[in-house]
């Protein structure tokens, strides 16, 4: 009666933090055990004795398993965390002296892209920094939307912001929205999740049939010169051990058409005329 005693005792604690959190990024990314133990170089009955608080694990393979489950750095450090460990990944300023030249190369990146807009943006949205084209998507915006922390998704949206201009709004506003909601489901954050359900309140229903160039939906947006036809381009630093350069993206906009181009030109040539930096100063 003892031994049973003790087993069921054994078998009705909880598993620690770490069990839970491995058990539930493995569901989330909808792998086996089996499939996840090879994957990291284990066996299937480690990692179910580590799911269930039987078997406590290293750093190493706490480490190998967040790499196996594709989670960011912000998310394997939160495993560590979890299992009892250090973080891995330093989270740097990005305002802070060690970050200076991500800084720079990015700004030459963005100043180089002129006249078409540059942006640098952190997750989930706040801007860090942009190029003077982007001038043309902030005309008319609510200076409400432009107080740092400025969210560049919620201005392109807002009806306060972009969204009276965006000829498309249905189709491209849906495309943003189903974008971020696909990166929400793979890392589940709060304050993502909350931004996903606010933005697809602004978005009205798409109607029947399409509104693209045969390849990307076009951001169409109305401007004093005429309509612009834009395509996004996204990039990120894809070999980045800190947090903060993970979390920072690229988005760069390509005219779609002549017009665009055209007008855009035309655009920056007159700003740099009037003396306009090529880079603006917001979102700090």
């Amino acid at each position: 009666m003892a031994k049973t005693s003790l087993v069921g005792t054994v078998i009705s604690k909880k598993p620690p933090a770490f069990g839970v959190e491995l058990r539930r990024w493995r569901t989330l990314r909808r792998v086996s055990q089996l499939e996840l133990a090879n994957q990291a170089g284990t066996t299937q009955r480690h990692l179910s004795f580590m799911e269930q608080g039987r078997s406590h694990p290293g750093r190493a393979i706490v480490l190998r398993l967040a790499e196996s489950l594709r989670l960011t750095l912000r998310e394997r450090n939160a495993l560590l965390f979890s299992a009892g460990y250090a973080p891995a990944f330093e989270e740097t300023s990005f305002d802070g002296p060690a970050l200076a030249p991500v800084r720079e190369a990015l700004a030459q990146v963005i100043q180089g892209h002129l006249p078409y807009p540059a942006l640098i943006v952190r997750r989930p949205g706040r801007l860090l920094a942009a190029n003077r084209a982007i001038a043309v998507f902030l005309e008319g915006c609510s200076p409400e939307l432009l107080k740092p922390p400025v969210n560049v998704f919620r201005i392109m949206l807002h009806p306060d912001g972009m969204a009276p201009r965006v000829a498309n709004l249905a189709q491209w506003g849906r495309h943003v929205v189903e974008n971020l909601s696909a990166m929400a489901s793979q890392s589940p954050d709060r304050e993502l999740n909350a931004l996903v359900d606010e933005l697809a309140g602004y978005v009205p229903a798409a109607p029947a049939g399409t509104d693209h160039l045969g390849f990307a939906v076009p951001l169409r947006l109305t401007a004093p010169e005429g309509e612009l036809r834009l395509l996004t381009a996204l990039s990120t630093f894809a070999t980045a051990v800190d947090v903060t350069v993970a979390e920072v993206m690229l988005e760069s906009f390509l005219p779609a058409d002549a017009a665009t181009t055209a007008l855009l030109a035309e655009r920056d040539r007159l700003a740099a005329e009037r003396g306009e930096p090529p880079l603006l100063a917001l979102g700090t």
